[in-house]
């Protein structure tokens, strides 16, 4: 199977349910947000605000790199790290990539108290989280498999992964 790349929109689960899908399969669990903070000595806001995005996105294509020479990891991606073709194409190749999400009220009400993510520091972020959805819509449609965590637990996401692995 290779990895198990959790990709998907802020706030839909992907650490915390990989940290459980880490445990079950007796795998080590990597975040590449907090590869890219340990590597940068910055964290995320402050990498935006001082480098750009445009730089944030080159050093997450190299800790994505870094991490797809690995093997047996469960990853949780950065939200972003789909809208480069490249990326999306050495996720699948060295694992499964499982998308996560959820409504855009949902991943409001799980975002709104953050301070440490710069794409929603906005006027209207329940504006802002629809329209990079809509954006990133077709990069995210290019998973292995689908989970909705709108309303279920970590748990049973953990769970509805599992079963669905068993059965590609």
């Amino acid at each position: 199977m290779g990895n198990l790349y959790l990709v998907g929109f802020m706030g839909t689960g992907k650490t915390t349910v990989g940290e459980i899908l880490s445990r079950r399969l007796r795998r080590e669990f990597v975040e590449t947000d907090r590869l890219i903070e340990e590597k940068e000595g910055l964290d995320i806001p402050a990498i935006f605000s001082i480098k750009g995005e445009a730089y944030f996105r080159k050093v997450e294509r190299e800790v994505l790199r870094e991490v797809a020479s690995r093997d047996n990891l469960v990853v949780s991606c950065g939200g972003g790290i789909v809208i480069n073709k490249e990326n999306v194409i050495l996720l699948k190749k060295t694992g499964v990539m499982v998308c996560l999400k959820a409504s855009p009220s949902v991943i409001y009400e799980r975002t709104k108290s953050y301070k440490h993510r710069p794409l929603l520091n906005v006027e209207d972020p329940l504006k802002r989280i629809r329209e990079l959805l809509k954006e990133r819509e077709r990069f995210y449609r290019e998973a292995h498999l689908f989970v909705d965590t709108s309303g279920i637990s970590p748990q049973e996401v953990a769970e509805e992964i599992m079963r669905k692995l068993r059965n590609a």
